[in-house]
């Protein structure tokens, strides 16, 4: 059964080139509500546990170099079957496949660097959502 919350992290990339206010009011505008929001930066060690699914891939290295060399900005979504419409919304992982209009789309440079993460499914979105907040930062 699909539950109406997703994470979402706006990526170093996207952060550096100052599309925050641009992505959230995508978000915004797509019908989801931001329940949890802020801008962090991510330790080696908390990359390395974030992405653990990905230790033996050989971007792993890069991966974790990349999410920790600036701030994000981490946020739980709510909305009907927000895992879902969020991956729609944005986008494949390469910005020259995605669909127009997409978040990857409009501000992602590459496949390395596609500004957003989003949650692949309900449980990892439970996951991901609880590694970035604790309960009393979830409204």
């Amino acid at each position: 059964m699909a539950t109406n919350r997703t994470f979402t992290m706006i990526k170093p990339d996207a952060v550096e080139n100052g599309h925050i206010g641009a992505i959230l009011e995508k978000i915004n505008t797509a019908g989801f509500k931001i329940v949890a929001l802020k801008k962090t930066h991510m330790t080696k060690n908390d990359a390395e546990t974030f992405y653990a699914v990905h230790k033996e891939r050989p971007f792993f290295g890069e991966l974790v170099e990349f999410m920790t060399r600036g701030p994000i900005v981490a946020a739980i979504l709510e909305k009907d079957n927000a895992v879902e419409d969020f991956r729609t919304l944005i986008g494949a992982t390469n910005p020259a496949e995605a669909a127009e209009g997409t978040i990857r789309k409009l501000f992602a440079t590459s496949v390395g660097e596609n500004a957003v993460h989003g949650s692949d499914s309900d449980e990892n979105a439970e996951i991901e959502g609880n590694f970035h907040f604790s309960g009393r930062e979830v409204f």
